[in-house]
Order: structure tokens, then sequence, then C-alpha cells
């Protein structure tokens, strides 16, 4: 066994966060700011209570005397737990990401083989109705369900993942009510032709599936197994959330390296080699899934369009070939993407607060909001194919033309036989075909530019006033359907100066817009790649990327980062802000600091826990327990609750004399589940028990983070990597 794997080991000594003081905090919160001292943010635009978590080792006598009792037989069975973990992830999630997929794929086949059905017949205004309907009822059974189940699976969930991932927790981001939630609103969001992606959600549903299976058991279930609540600390939560996290972009975009790497780049605050290991293994379980999976539908055993749904777009010949000449245009290319990238940022951070002061007033300002994008939404799909002319078929085509009853190029519409509307193949799409027409090789005479330049500015658009309904949706597919679009374009006015395809300048369009909205470089070429199956295209990808990135940066934040600003959740970056080196610790700390005696009163530790919100609190010895005031460690919120739940209490003020395994085991310092707080209130003292002492020393971490009120934040930042902002 390596020392990373020994090192993962933990105890499960962790604390929770008191919810108390929730309407003083309400009338304090605004949902246009971000929460950076509240206990309090907005999940699903909804207020609900924050707690930090701790994924440092507690370093106390009772840790020392549990993992001593400890043999190698329970290190071997923790170790083969973490990997049987990481195997059921990979293999739910990659089942899940199918399902997903097949039923998009279905439910919108089917209903735009019946619109196209009686387009075919002249029955326009029917087909319309039926269209629009369909659309409405299944974005609205999306929106009931998402405000009225659970409102945190609204959105895209990756806010949500990047702070649990950072050290903040909130209730019901990874239940299990949010999980079917998320998996069923997606499914109609997404098939409703709302402008909104499956693979944001897929994200937050891995991570969901990594939570609940690291819950170590449950007792309402009677999964109470010893081998079970090895899990129940928040460290090793942590590592199965990531490799979940990995786990879902792999499922949605059948990326397995790619996952690995959005995991490392965009989510995960902490990293290390043993945890990339096991995100591999999660999402190579993944790929295995899908691809049997895909082989039974290509079988023809999953309905009319029983393909799976997972894109994956051979984007040009197997030779690709580019010239110096075809430099330049890329680097416009990347230098609009990010101005294009950026704008995007801008424009939807001001829709969502708009949102947010209309999801205030309540459920049903809620869901009219949700009904009046549809409507728009519909409008635009359908009346906006009108305004294209219809093309004569191509004489040689590898698809049939038009295409009826099917996905493809070449959609009828109103045109007659013989001819297609391009605009159509655009409009009258799911978002998978539509980017899959768009990157399709030898097609450079098939959309006109006037078509193109009117779906890029509606799907712009559409993808901005999207998002932020109380819907699961995500941001991934609009953002790359709309930068092919982009790409097609810049293509088209290229013409002959270039010896790029507008296939290939559709995919390198997506990578632009993606690096310009999303600032991911690395992950973002792996996935492209991948998604492609072209490995030539590798120097241009990048190259558009490092220039998009740097010239938004310019700009404003990554869209994730706005929105967990806009949600309200701490977020503490890896990398120290310039301003920070001007200030020192003593400037930015809130005082009066909350200490406690190695040996403390039962009513002062009561009164403190009421008092304040502090997740971790330094014990300090006195005379006559040392010869001078001196810090002898840090102890958590948790683990104060736990000792007064025991009542193992002192009558008089002295060292205790008990032994602490004796009386406590490991079980009683475990964590609860993801979200599930506990506080002080629910437990009844008595005036005497109030009047006892408790002895600290045993239960406390004498190796805690510190720094001096004279260190510069940056250097504090850098040092401690955020777990005095936790504490």
């Amino acid at each position: 066994m390596g020392s990373e794997e020994l090192d993962d080991v933990e105890t499960p000594l962790l604390h929770s966060a008191s919810d108390s003081h929730l309407e003083d905090h309400f009338l304090r919160i605004r949902r246009s700011a971000p929460v950076t001292t509240s206990q309090l943010a907005i999940i699903g635009s909804s207020l609900c209570p924050i707690e930090s978590l701790d994924y440092e080792l507690i370093e106390n006598d009772f840790f020392k005397q549990d993992w001593r009792s400890r043999g190698e037989a329970h290190i071997v069975r923790y170790v083969i737990l973490k990997w049987t973990l990481c195997f059921l992830v990979g293999a739910v999630a990659g089942a899940v990401g199918f399902f997903n997929n097949l039923a998009i794929e279905n439910i919108a086949g089917v209903k735009f083989v019946v619109t196209s059905n009686m387009m075919l017949a002249g029955k326009y205004k029917w087909a319309f109705l039926v269209f629009a309907s369909t659309n409405f009822v299944l974005l609205m059974f999306a929106s009931v369900i998402t405000t009225y189940i659970s409102p945190a699976a609204a959105g895209s969930g990756i806010p949500e993942v990047m702070a649990y991932l950072n050290g903040v927790d909130a209730p019901d981001i990874f239940s299990l009510k949010t999980f079917f939630v998320k998996v069923v609103g997606c499914i109609a969001a997404v098939s409703s032709s709302l402008h909104v992606g499956k693979a944001g959600p897929m994200i937050h549903t891995s991570a969901c599936i990594a939570s609940i299976l690291g819950q170590g058991g449950s007792r309402k279930y009677r999964l109470t197994c010893k081998w079970l609540r090895y899990f129940k600390n928040d460290r090793d939560r942590r590592d199965l959330v990531t490799c979940g996290a990995g786990a879902g972009v792999a499922a949605a975009f059948r990326a397995p390296v790619g996952g690995v790497l959005f995991a490392l780049e965009c989510v995960s605050s902490w990293w290390r080699s043993a945890l990339l290991w096991r995100a591999f293994f999660t999402t190579a379980v993944v790929v295995v899934v899908l691809r049997a999976l895909i082989d039974v539908c290509n079988s023809g055993k999953c309905g009319l369009f029983g393909k799976g749904g997972l894109i994956m777009f051979d984007v040009t010949s197997a030779d690709v070939t580019y010239h110096l000449d075809d430099l330049p245009p890329v680097i416009v290319l990347g230098i609009i993407g990010g101005i294009l990238g950026s704008s995007y940022n801008f424009l939807l951070d001001k829709v969502l607060r708009i949102y947010n002061l209309i999801n205030e007033k309540g459920h049903v300002c809620k869901l009219f909001l949700t009904a009046s994008v549809s409507i728009f939404t519909s409008c635009c799909l359908f009346g906006m194919p009108w305004l294209a002319s219809c093309k004569p078929c191509p004489a040689e085509s590898s698809e049939a033309c038009p295409s009826i009853g099917r996905s493809g190029n070449f959609k009828n519409f109103q045109c007659p036989p013989d001819q297609y509307n391009d605009l159509a193949s655009l409009f009258f799409n799911t978002n998978d075909d539509t980017i899959r027409n768009l990157y399709s090789a030898g097609t450079d005479n098939v959309f006109q530019k006037t078509s193109i330049i009117l779906f890029l500015i509606t799907s712009y658009f559409l993808g901005i006033i999207s998002y932020g309904l109380a819907v699961p949706s995500g941001l991934f597919v609009p953002v790359i359907l709309t930068g092919a679009t982009y790409g097609r374009l810049v293509g088209m006015l290229m013409g002959s100066h270039s010896t790029l395809n507008h296939g290939l300048f559709a995919v390198l369009g997506s990578a632009s817009l993606l690096g310009g909205s999303m600032r991911m470089t690395v992950s973002v070429c792996v996935v492209m790649l991948e998604l492609t199956n072209n490995l030539l295209l590798l120097p241009l990808v990048m190259l558009v990327l490092l220039i998009s990135k740097s010239v938004a940066d310019a700009f404003n934040a990554n869209v994730y980062d706005l929105l967990v600003q806009l949600k309200g959740l701490p977020y503490l970056k890896a990398h120290a802000e310039p301003y920070m080196r001007q200030l020192t610790v003593a400037d930015v700390v809130r005082g009066p600091l909350q200490i406690f005696n190695g040996v403390e009163k039962v009513s002062n530790i009561v009164h403190v826990l009421k008092t304040t919100g502090h997740h971790g609190f330094p014990v300090v010895d006195e005379p006559p327990f040392s010869n001078s005031p001196v810090l002898f460690g840090l102890i958590l919120r948790a683990n104060l609750l736990v000792l007064l739940k025991k009542k193992e209490f002192l009558r008089t003020c002295t060292l205790a004399s008990l032994d602490a395994s004796r009386h406590f085991s490991a079980d009683d310092f475990a964590k609860c589940g993801s979200g599930k707080h506990e506080n002080v209130e629910g437990i009844e003292l008595t005036a005497e028990e109030m009047d006892m002492y408790i002895d600290l020393h045993p239960f406390t971490n004498t190796s805690p983070y510190t720094v001096v009120e004279t260190m510069s934040l940056a250097k504090a930042d850098n040092t401690c990597g955020g777990h005095i902002d936790k504490a």
C-alpha cells in the first residue's frame, strides 16, 4: 500500500453547522450580492443555511487511540471500499447518462416527427400548436417538480459542486430527491427544445450519485454494516464527489480523459496523484458502460431514435491539412470568441439578477417566468425558418434529402418535395443534431450566410434567457452550439482564403466560445478532441483556446465564478489576488475572537455555540493548567455537540482522569450525511449540568493551521489553503 493511500485514511471526527438565527440573517441577505460572512446562501433561488467542511486530519488524542486500535484488515477493507465505490459511481453515472440521452432523443424525436408530418400535410397552424403545447407541458412539468420538490436541482449544479469541493456544504444539494428531480427535470427541459444542455446537470447528477453512495450507510434504511461507515467524513466524501464530477463529463460527452481534466481544472480546489488515478478509473468505467449500452442500441432495441443520443462528431475526413496561411483566421476566431464569451457572461449575469428579483416573489412568479420563456422559444424555433428560402437538394448527398421522419441536415419544413430549408435544419432539431449538422464535413454549400447569421443571433440570446429558470439546465451545449454557428460564419466569410472546411471552423468556433465564457483550456481542449475523434485538430484548438481565454480574462471572470457569486456561496480561489499583498490578517479578521479553556464550563460552551456560527474554536490553556496562556489547539463545533450530547461532564474544573476511548467511539463523531446540520438547540441540559465542566484536551486538534496577525493576507491564503477561512 502506497503512502498516498495511507494518507487517505481518515477518521470521522468532523463538524456540522448550526442553522440558528435564520430569520435574523434572512433580513440581511440580498439576492444580488454575494454572501461572504453569513451562514446562508442562495441555492436554487432559495435561502438555505450553509456549513463549512473540514478536509484535514483531526490529530487529537482520541484519533490517535482509535487509529492505533485498527489492524491491517481495517486498512485493506477501507482501500477496497474506496475502489468499489469508484466503480459503482462510474457504472451508475454511465447508466444514468445513457438513460438521459436516450429519453431525450426519443421524446424530442417523436415530437419533431409528429410536427413534421403535420407540416408535410399543410397543417401549419396545428403543427405549431402541437409543437408549442408539447414544449410548454414538458417545460412546466420540469419547473413544477423543481420548484416544489427540490429547488436545489435548478440550474446546472456546477457552482454547488465547486463550492462543496471548496469546503462549503448546503442542505439538499446532493440529496436523493435532488438526484431524481435533476434526472427527470433535465430530460423534460431539454426535450422541450429549451435552449439548454444536459452536460451541467449530468455533472451534478453524478456528484449526487457519489455523495449518496458515500453517505456511509443509513439507519433509516437499516444499512448500518460497520464497513459502510468508513466514509462518514468530509475528506473521503470530497474525493468521491470529485470522481463523480469527472464521471458526469465522461457520461455527457463520452470523454473520459476530458472528464478527469475537467474535475482537476474547473471544480476541484484540492488535488493529489492518488485522486487522479481513482478519477481516471471512474471515468473509464463510465465509458465501458456506455459502450456496452450503445452496442445494445445499435441492434435496434432502443426505440425509434435509439442511438443513445451521445454526441460524437466525426467532423471531417481522416486527413486534416492546414498551413501557415490558415493561422490568421484562427487567431481572429480566438479574439472574437473571447469578446463574445465575455459579453455572454456579462449579459447572463444581468439577466440572472433580474430573474432573482422575479423568483423571490414566489413560486407562481417562477412558473410564470418559465412559461413565458417557453412560449417565446417555441415561437422563435417555429417562426424563424419561415424567413429562409428553400434550396434544392444537393445532387450528390451522403444522406437522404429532404430528411423526413429522422434527424439530418436537410429539413423539408414548408418547402416543396426535393427541396430543404437550411434554417429549419438548425432550429427544428435537438441541440445535439444541430451541432452535428454544423460540424459535418463536406457541407460547405449546405447553409446560407443569412441563415447562419439569423441562427447565431437567436441562439446567442436564447442561451442567455433560458438559463436561470427553475429547471435543471446546463450551459455547455448551448455555448458549443453558438460557438459552432459563429465558427461556420467565419469560415463562410473566409471563403477560398483558407484551406479549412466549414466544419473545422465550427469546431474551432465552439472551442473559442467555451474558452471565452468558461475559461477552461486543457479540459475543453481534450473534450473537443474526444468529441470530434480527431487528434490532428490539437494545435489549432490549443491556439484558439489560449487566445480566447486571454482576451476574455481582460473583461470579466469565468461564468461559473459569476454563478457562485450570484448564489452567495463562499468560495476561496486557489490563488491569492494581488491586493491581498497589501493587507494583513489583522485587517480582515472579524472579532471578538471566541476561545475556550482546556477545561471549560458547559454553560459557556452552550452560550458560545448559540451566539456564534463559527465552526472551529481555539482552545487555550491557562494557569493552573499551564505556566502562561498557550494555544493548545482547535476544537470543532461538531465535536462539542457530541460532547454535550454524551454528557460525560466533570463536577469540578480539573483534568479528566477517564479514558476517552472507553466512553466514546469513532461512530459518535461520524459526520452526518451531506447537508444534514445539527444544532445546539436540540440538546436538553439541566441547570445542574450547565454548571459542570468538560475536559476538551482529548478531542482538540493539537496541530491546527495557525497564522500571526502581521502575516499578509496573500501568504495566509497560500499557506493555509483556506483552512483558516473555514474554521
